[in-house]
């Protein structure tokens, strides 16, 4: 079923697909996030003799880009951004000035975009802008409110590449790790018109302060949006909707709970397995992306990982029931695993092992916890990234 999912939501061939159909003369190639480098693969095999920049997450650069002709590749910070990020964003600015101005851009956007390529304010320092996400990451906040934050805090963010785009043509083709899935928050919406979304409450005070340094955003009436033509290509929805018709031909019962899995990550786990418990037996799907609230100084782990030991606590004593969490994209926060799988033998197993499940939520340590007993899982970058889900197996009695 994951891998029904991640097949349906590849970007190479979603990208390639796309531009099969438009059969449209493009000039240069942009594409940015964790997704990109397949996205650009698709791009390249059905646009040739064109120049493209690549940025993306380090490790995620497919092999056969490394040497193709006419492609620049930077791989820079994610999660957290680094001096590499900002590079990134010069580079893309002059990119996009070099490029031809007799044919349309197409730019390649994916989830990761806020943290791998920026143009900071003046007076926003890379140390300024690391504060700013590192809060934000442990803030709790769901993605719309932190990319309500970073659009604010940028020269690129925002639909703010409409100005250095300079008049040309622009397509722009996206993968949506957002609820919603609206262009805007799609990598903080570099190319997308943004109505300005009230900023969270209970800001710092400090942050507030460097806010106030950004630059004004593209009115959504700016008569240049008419040169940028945008389309989304695929969301988790897209991913669940094939995971759903993988689990079909199982020949079990199938239940795609209509709730969209969000907030805290540890109280979802829970929710889920206590639905899993009371319910019928078969297979269980949900979509979504949590949040998890970080301690002073947390561990290893991730969101995904997080909510899978939150449920297998809740799990606890129940035979016959196994739950998956993982992110699409290959990554769960700043770790090397995709998410975790367990059962109602997890938690004991972990202390067998002298490890405390609740003191690892309470520490955010939840990978280390599950790496113990072997339950994370790895699957690699996987060329998509369109939030996360969560497949469940209810055995009968």
């Amino acid at each position: 079923m994951l891998d029904a999912a991640l097949a349906a939501t590849n970007g190479r061939l979603l990208v390639a697909d796309e531009l099969r159909r438009r059969d449209a003369l493009l000039g240069s190639i942009i594409a940015i996030g964790k997704a990109a480098s397949a996205m650009l693969e698709g791009a390249l095999d059905v646009v040739q003799d064109v120049r493209a920049l690549l940025i993306t997450k380090d490790g995620h650069v497919a092999p056969a880009l490394r040497d193709r002709a006419g492609v620049e590749i930077i791989e820079a910070g994610h999660p957290m951004p680094d001096a590499r990020s900002l590079h990134a964003g010069r580079r893309l600015l002059e990119f996009m000035h070099a490029a031809p101005s007799d044919r349309p851009l197409l730019f390649l956007f994916s989830g990761g975009a806020s943290s791998l390529v920026e143009a900071l304010p003046e007076g926003v320092s890379l140390d300024g802008w690391r504060r700013v996400n590192a809060w934000l990451l442990g803030s709790g906040l769901d993605i719309h409110a932190m990319n309500a934050v970073r659009k604010r805090l940028s020269c690129i963010k925002g639909g703010r590449l409409l100005e250095p785009l300079d008049g040309r043509r622009a397509v722009v083709l996206m993968m949506s790790d957002v609820p919603g899935d609206d262009p805007a928050s799609i990598g903080s919406g570099p190319l997308s018109p943004c109505v300005n979304v009230p900023l969270p409450e209970n800001l710092p005070d400090w942050l507030r302060v460097l806010l106030d340094a950004a630059p004004p955003m593209p009115a959504v009436a700016d008569p240049r949006w008419a040169g940028v033509t945008s389309r989304i290509l695929a969301s988790n929805a897209t991913a669940l909707d094939a995971a759903v018709r993988a689990a079909f031909c199982l020949g079990v019962p199938v239940h795609r709970p209509t709730a969209f899995v969000q907030g805290d990550a540890r109280e979802a786990g829970e929710r889920l397995a206590r639905q899993l418990i009371d319910g019928p037996p078969g297979i269980y799907l949900w979509g979504g992306e949590t949040t998890v609230t970080l301690p002073g100084h947390p561990g290893r782990g991730g969101r995904n990982q997080h909510l899978a030991l939150g449920a297998a606590l809740a799990l606890e004593g129940h035979p016959g029931i196994t739950l998956l969490a993982a992110g699409t994209d290959g990554t769960d926060g700043p770790t090397e695993e995709a998410g975790a799988c367990v059962d109602g033998g997890t938690a004991a197993a972990m202390r067998a092992a002298g490890i405390d499940p609740e003191d690892a939520l309470r520490r955010a340590d939840s990978g280390t916890a599950l790496g113990a007993v072997d339950a994370l899982i790895r699957t690699g970058p996987t060329g998509t990234n369109v939030m996360d889900g969560v497949l469940a197996l209810v055995e009968s009695s």
